[in-house]
């Protein structure tokens, strides 16, 4: 827990709330909805009044070390912290806009605190259960937002380094599944896994399926 410069000017927009004495403000962003393989993961974050986490920022401007320490640091002052899912077989399924707004939804029921208000990063998520605000930039701007987006993009790597174990050759613990040449040449190479989105223009490949392979 920190007092710093930074971290507390990001607290401004939640003072506006705790202000109207609502005091559990919950802040949500999601990692994943690009890449063309793994789930979309959202995760929600309410802090106590007045608590700023030191070097909390928007997930996309620190290193993957310094997004874990931060991580570890959300989770012990955090009042609550939840993530939600939703796999690649479901984006398929329903598409990323509505899956998007499942792992959110799955994110805010997971929390131990019921939120009084919810704001999430971006545009209004049409699907998401709560009455929210959308701040464009929040990762950037509103520190719950910020440290959801932190939460959020380490439990997506670790998930993603977890995969690439079990599908070698893909590099999904450098790329985290997003579309970098090595990925792409590999899916040519390889085919497809139960992980892959085949709605991102891989089913025009005509590309085979690999199956779980073991330890599933």
């Amino acid at each position: 827990m920190s007092a710093s410069g930074a971290a507390t000017d990001l607290l401004d927009y939640e003072r506006r709330y705790w202000d109207r004495r609502f005091a559990h403000v919950a802040g949500v962003d999601e990692v994943g909805r690009g890449p063309l393989a793994g789930p979309v993961v959202a995760a929600a974050v309410i802090l106590p009044e007045g608590t700023a986490v030191e070097g909390a920022d928007d997930s996309k401007v620190l290193t993957p070390a310094a997004r874990q320490e931060i991580a570890r640091e959300i989770g012990k002052c955090a009042l609550a912290v939840a993530v939600g899912a939703a796999s690649a077989r479901e984006i398929d399924r329903v598409n990323i806009l509505r899956a998007t707004a499942r792992a959110m939804n799955r994110a805010l029921e997971r929390l131990a605190v019921r939120p009084d208000h919810v704001v999430v990063d971006g545009l209004p998520v049409r699907g998401l259960a709560w009455e929210h605000d959308a701040v464009i930039g929040g990762d950037g701007l509103v520190h719950s937002v910020a440290c959801a987006s932190i939460v959020a993009k380490v439990c997506r790597d670790r998930l993603m380094t977890r995969l690439a174990r079990r599908y070698p050759g893909y590099g999904w613990e450098r790329n985290m599944g997003y579309a970098t040449r090595q990925h792409r040449e590999a899916v040519r190479d390889a085919g497809l896994t139960p992980h892959h989105r085949i709605t991102f223009g891989l089913l025009q490949l005509e590309l085979p399926f690999r199956d779980e392979g073991p330890g599933r």
